[in-house]
């Protein structure tokens, strides 16, 4: 192999070892493994949901943040960070219409 070969071989594979690890640094944040039930909860309860989702909501926000400095940095095709933009905003909207579905259940049991 000639040496220039060896060098653009080098640089192809620093690039695909690189661009995965640097998107490893956007990672989907957790989403909040349990909503609690309007009709049972304590207000307490309530206001501490009401308070994880909206940690939540940052993190999905510096998520896709995150995602777009990774197509600047051509790292991320604009197709593919359309795909995880559009996952992360579906689990967050989820979430959100849950969580407003059990503050409606519980002010229904509490007013």
């Amino acid at each position: 192999m000639k040496p220039f070969s060896k060098v653009l071989l080098a640089a192809a594979l620093a690039g695909v070892l690189v661009g995965p690890a640097a998107l490893a640094d956007c990672r989907l944040p957790s989403a909040p493994s349990k909503i609690p039930d309007g009709a049972t909860a304590s207000e307490q309860q309530m206001l501490t949901a009401m308070q994880t989702i909206k940690e939540f909501n940052r993190d999905v926000q510096t998520y896709m943040k995150c995602l777009h400095f990774e197509v600047r940095q051509n790292r991320l095709s604009p197709s593919h960070q359309v795909s995880l933009h559009n996952r992360a905003l579906s689990e967050l909207r989820q979430i959100a219409a849950e969580f407003n579905r059990q503050v409606r259940l519980f002010k229904s049991k509490h007013s």
